[in-house]
């Protein structure tokens, strides 16, 4: 009997606690309004929650403008290959030489570079008329500061009028120097010219030497006019360093050196000596119709695959072929009376002074 009345005690005991945790799975009608009276508190407090939800929202978006720049690197260095110094192009247009190009590399690459030139150029020449030494080195020392055409059209008028050295080193200066006018810096160039004919007629019996050593003694004559005249009038090679030959070889990293004498005797070392004089006019030539000072037609160039300064001028080819020069771009060469192979690979004759 007293196993009977606890085991009613403990099943009343359960169902009381039964009772007490009801609400924890429904809840009683007064329970059920007061939760709903804060539902709608909350839902009309809402509004004001949601600001900072979008804020939130925001700045989780923000990530996903950041990451935009991966699509650049396809489409910069597209732009960066024309219009940054220094950045090569694709490699399959023209692959840049590395910087620690070897001796024998650069060797190579430089000898190629001639080679292409030759091709393009064969029928390349000294672009100042003369028909003997003496007028050679005349028109050479008239040719600074100005234009190999304006020489051609200004030295007629001075050797039909002082054909000898003699003839010129007695002339009046006032009327040499009228004669060159159109040359520019005319009188500084009137007295060179008649002080190095003076010079040959009493040194040299009026001939113009073929040394080195005695062309250098003239008046207004450098290395770079005397190899001219030994390369081309006594067919003895020398290399002509003039502004578009130091400019060229410094884009082809040929040499880093700026003085002319240390460039022609770095270029030098990379070529036969045979090879000199035809080289000046390769790299002379290439530099007045393609590789321009300001905008080179980098587009149109014949040995872009091995110039390491590909990109710093047009590469669009035809925008390109809009920058050339001479006989390339269809208009006449600087001489009035060029060599016949020049004329035969359609060259033209410069026109005369004057001439429209």
């Amino acid at each position: 009997m007293k196993k009977t009345a606890a085991s009613k005690k403990s099943a009343a005991a359960d169902r009381a606690s039964t009772i007490e945790e009801a609400p924890a799975t429904e809840k009683p009608p007064a329970a059920r309004k007061s939760a709903a009276a804060k539902t709608a508190a909350t839902a009309k407090k809402a509004p004001a929650k949601k600001a900072p939800a979008k804020k939130a929202s925001a700045k989780k978006a923000a990530p996903l403008k950041r990451q935009a720049p991966a699509k650049k690197p396809a489409v910069v260095p597209k732009k960066a290959t024309a219009a940054v110094k220094g950045v090569a192009p694709a490699k399959t247009v023209a692959p840049k030489p590395p910087r620690g190009e070897s001796r024998t590399a650069l060797v190579r690459r430089a000898r190629r570079i001639n080679r292409e030139l030759a091709e393009v150029y064969p029928y390349a020449h000294p672009e100042l008329d003369f028909e003997n030494p003496f007028q050679l080195v005349v028109a050479t020392v008239l040719s600074a500061q100005t234009t190999d055409l304006r020489v051609n059209q200004t030295t007629p008028a001075l050797f039909a009028k002082y054909p000898t050295p003699e003839d010129l080193a007695a002339a009046v200066p006032e009327e040499v120097e009228e004669i060159l006018r159109p040359t520019g810096f005319f009188r500084a160039k009137t007295k060179s010219v008649i002080g190095l004919s003076k010079a040959l007629t009493e040194d040299f019996g009026g001939e113009v030497p073929g040394r080195l050593e005695d062309l250098v003694k003239l008046p207004g004559v450098g290395r770079k006019t005397a190899f001219v005249v030994l390369g081309n009038a006594f067919g003895r090679p020398g290399i002509t360093v003039d502004t578009h030959f130091q400019r060229l070889v410094r884009r082809w990293r040929w040499t880093e050196e700026t003085d002319p004498d240390k460039i022609e005797a770095a270029v030098g070392a990379l070529f036969p000596k045979s090879d000199w004089t035809d080289l000046s006019h390769h790299v002379i030539w290439h530099g007045r119709r393609i590789c321009h000072a300001r905008k080179p037609a980098c587009g149109a160039c014949p040995v872009a695959p091995l110039c390491p300064a590909y990109g710093e001028g047009e590469t669009d080819p035809e925008k390109a072929k809009k920058l050339l020069k001479y006989e390339k771009g269809g208009f006449p060469g600087q001489r009035l009376k060029p060599p016949q192979a020049y004329l035969d690979a359609g060259g033209k004759p410069a026109p005369p002074l004057g001439a429209g």
